[in-house]
């Protein structure tokens, strides 16, 4: 009987009802469109540095990771595949070797991450391919590099040009080559960009003087989020002397940056939960002013307190999500609007240095993640019930005769 007398009374005053409604309603887009935005951002960081390149998981040899020495490469061998691909939600797998090197053009040096790939098993799994932004993508016997776009620029260097890499190979022997540029890459992370000289796998392995071997394997997967466990299926059954480890282990550094920023959001969207909160607390104000007469009236009459007191409350409550649901359907559109559309900044500006300092691409997208709209859905709808207890309160300790006589 009481949520039939709550939800009549919603309609008895239907302004009253849509100006409720609109502070819930506009609450819930403003808070999803602000974490979608967080999160989107989130998405795209792990999307251009760790999905485009690194991988989610690795295969490395266990003494590998601490120093990331050449020295602790790994020999491949058919055990290792069959490891690989004999755990679930395990699409393919691609080996590389990396290791660094300073790179020289006619004009200037600079320290670069040499990486041989496996040109046929990276355009088959990967986007490697795809990335060429001029140029020609490579061959597997080729004895040419792929150039990061941004240390191209650093370089001076254009396709067609020759590049000259000096470093240290497997077990201290000296690494020389001098290779033409047959093409370049872009990568989503401008840091990315700035240092990397793509060979072919066996190229790289001649130049390193590390024939048969390669620093680490990344494993390709259906879904990103099943990292962990693909890591702990991996553990049991990984030839001897070999381990695997995912992004949060692989880059500490990116993790932590996430969490910190992930934090500081929280501060922003707790001040911005308490500015919807004080706009709910002044709309339940009105609701509240504007029937107190009729409290009265009820109470004299010989109605309950603690009845009345639930009553407004289920009120309160049916409003905060109807709010949320139409709040969640209003914010999908302005959500989809930055997500298909994202702000891109230009090359020179403020956001544009900003991003890149982080090693991000200087775009703003939000996230279509039906978690996030559930989320502040619910966030909204919990705050506008903490609220309304408050008013119910008020009901609890209200005077019949001072009520009747506002």
């Amino acid at each position: 009987m009481l949520l039939r007398l709550a939800y009549r009374n919603i309609w008895r005053n239907k302004r009253r009802t849509a100006i409720t409604l609109m502070s819930v309603f506009f609450a819930v887009i403003l808070s999803t469109l602000m974490m979608s935005m967080k999160e989107g951002m989130y998405a795209r960081m792990m999307d251009s540095m760790i999905g485009a390149y690194s991988g989610f998981v690795q295969v490395q040899s266990a003494e590998y990771l601490p120093d990331r020495s050449l020295d602790d490469a790994l020999m491949m061998s058919d055990g290792i595949d069959s490891s690989i691909m004999s755990t679930r939600h395990v699409t393919g797998w691609v080996p590389r070797i990396e290791s660094f090197a300073l790179a020289a053009s006619d004009e200037t040096t600079k320290g670069a991450m040499v990486v041989g790939i496996d040109p046929v098993a990276e355009k088959d799994h990967t986007d490697m391919a795809a990335r060429v932004s001029d140029g020609a993508y490579l061959e597997p016997d080729d004895k040419a590099v792929l150039l990061g776009s941004g240390l191209a620029k650093k370089l001076g260097l254009a396709v067609g040009d020759t590049i000259v890499l000096i470093g240290m190979g497997y077990q201290g022997s000296t690494a020389t080559g001098k290779y033409p540029v047959k093409g370049l890459v872009k990568f989503g992370s401008p840091e990315l960009s700035k240092q990397l000289v793509i060979l072919p796998l066996k190229e790289a392995q001649w130049f390193f003087g590390a024939e048969g071997m390669c620093t680490n394997i990344v494993v390709l997967m259906d879904n990103s989020d099943r990292s962990t466990k693909i890591v702990s299926d991996l553990s049991g059954s990984l030839p001897t002397g070999l381990v695997a480890h995912d992004w949060e282990v692989l880059m500490p550094d990116l993790k932590h940056m996430i969490e910190t920023d992930r934090k500081e959001g929280y501060v922003f969207m707790f001040i911005l939960y308490m500015v919807i909160s004080f706009g709910i607390f002044g709309t339940m104000l009105m609701m509240l002013a504007e029937r107190m007469h009729e409290f009265g009236v009820l109470v004299a009459v010989g109605m309950k307190r603690w009845r009345l007191a639930a009553v407004f409350w289920l009120e309160v409550v049916m409003l905060a999500l109807l709010g949320s649901i139409l709040g969640m359907i209003g914010a999908l559109p302005v959500v989809s609007w930055f997500y298909y559309f994202p702000i891109t900044f230009g090359e020179g500006e403020e956001f544009t240095k900003m991003f890149e300092e982080y090693g991000m691409e200087p775009v703003m997208q939000s996230t279509v993640d039906i978690g996030v709209f559930a989320t502040q859905a619910l966030v909204v709808a919990a705050i506008t019930s903490v609220i309304a207890l408050y008013p119910m309160m008020r009901l609890l300790r209200m005077k019949a005769i001072v009520a009747m006589r506002s």
